[in-house]
This record gives C-alpha cells, structure tokens and sequence, in this order.
C-alpha cells in the first residue's frame, strides 16, 4: 500500500509505504517505510504471529494516516 501527502502550500510531499511479508519462522512482518518523497527514508519493521494481525495492524495505520490527509 503506497500513501502520498501532498500540500504545495506548505512545500509538504510525503510518502508512506505499508507492506506485509512472510519471516523466516511462520511470523508475517508488517514493513513501513516513510518519509519525503524524493529523499531518503525511514523503515521499520513490526512482526506478528499470524497474518491475519499483521493485516489488521496495516488497517489500522492506514486509518491514522487518512485521518492526516494521506491518500
């Protein structure tokens, strides 16, 4: 799931990027990645136990993100 955040205004271009991969143990892992779009950015990676809870934490943070004008 790729996010983006654009307000020229502000000089405002961000991007949030939410994927969930298989570890090597039978955990799911849910991989972020954000920041300005264009430079560099920050990633970090959370691990469930089922896939199902890694889904549902990608739904939730993606409810946060639209709340903060991300689409």
């Amino acid at each position: 799931m790729y996010l983006t955040r654009i307000d020229r205004g502000a000089n405002l271009y961000r991007y949030y990027r939410m994927e969930i991969v298989p570890g090597l143990f039978g955990d799911w892992g849910l991989v972020r990645e954000w920041g300005r779009i264009g430079r560099g950015s920050q990633t970090r990676t959370d691990w469930f136990g089922t896939e199902t809870e890694a889904q549902n934490a990608r739904i939730e943070l993606h409810t946060e993100r639209a709340k903060r004008s991300y689409v």
